[in-house]
């Protein structure tokens, strides 16, 4: 009986006509190389558009996440906000009282003094002095005797000009000297070098002295040298041996006097009758000693 349907091509005839085109093609690569490159070319643009949806999501993801972001720093700065608003709302009533009680003590601070940030060029190689040089001389208005602080508390002074630098004592020099007063109890006392860069001393202070570990030393104002009010160590202990006379404070610089890049320059406020800035009484004297300790 005849099959209603004729058999078609039968598998071994497929099989030999695969292995056959196999090897046109093994043979014929290099030659459709150009072909291949023709059609890549042809679909690059299908492939473009083939990439147009993942790339729209991916955009969408990454402005999501970002809005996210934003949203949440803005909130955050928000926040920030208002404590600082709060804060400084409390700082400025601090500041009015502040005001009225200098008012009543006669002890006004100017805060509009001429200041100048200068940069440190040389740390002194000599084992013996402690100082620094910076990029700001006479030219600048630069003088013997001008306080140095930065960013933590005072620094040092000025010991020598020339016209293009200067040169600033350290605090912790040990010819170095620096009135100063307890901020808790207002107990005025003298902070001195050591030679050491992290280390003050306060010589003289009587065992009797309300002195205590964690005081905070601020510049006295005294001898109108240095400003009043600026920070400048902190006391580090305090030892009362019955065999002396006075009690051994040491106290820490708050300036990082080891890794000092930038410093500030400060002018005094005081006037004269021309209205210039003039150095503090003192200065003439303070020249003559920076020049017999040079020499």
């Amino acid at each position: 009986m005849k099959p209603i349907f004729a058999r078609g091509i039968s598998n071994q005839f497929r099989l030999t006509l695969a292995v056959i085109m196999s090897v046109i093609l093994l043979v014929a690569n290099d030659r459709l190389e150009p072909v291949r490159n023709s059609l890549s070319s042809l679909l690059s643009p299908l492939q473009y558009v083939a990439n147009i949806p993942g790339a729209l999501l991916d955009l969408s993801a990454e402005s999501l996440a970002t809005r996210n972001m934003l949203a949440k720093q803005n909130k955050e700065l928000l926040r920030h906000q208002l404590l600082m608003s709060e804060r400084l709302q409390r700082f400025e009533h601090l500041r009015q009282e502040n005001d009225r009680l200098r008012g009543l003590l006669g002890s006004p601070v100017h805060m509009d003094a001429k200041k100048v940030v200068a940069e440190v060029m040389e740390v002194a190689s000599d084992p013996f002095r402690q100082y620094v040089v910076l990029n700001h001389g006479s030219r600048s208005g630069v003088f013997v005797g001008q306080p140095v602080v930065d960013a933590q508390g005072v620094v040092g002074q000025v010991v020598q000009v020339s016209e293009l630098t200067s040169r600033v004592l350290l605090l912790s020099d040990t010819t170095h000297g620096i009135p100063v007063r307890i901020t808790r109890n207002d107990v005025r006392l003298m902070a001195f070098g050591t030679g050491v860069l992290d280390e003050l001393e306060l010589r003289h202070v009587a065992k009797s002295t309300d002195v205590r570990v964690g005081d905070l030393l601020v510049s006295s104002g005294l001898g109108k040298r240095f400003p009043e009010g600026y920070p400048v160590a902190r006391i580090m202990s305090v030892e009362k041996d019955d065999g002396k006379n006075y009690a051994t404070v040491i106290a820490q610089p708050l300036a990082a006097l080891d890794r000092i890049r930038y410093l500030l320059l400060l002018w005094p406020d005081i006037e004269s009758d021309d209205g210039e800035l003039t150095p503090p009484q003192g200065v003439e004297e303070a020249i003559k000693a920076s020049q017999e300790s040079t020499q």
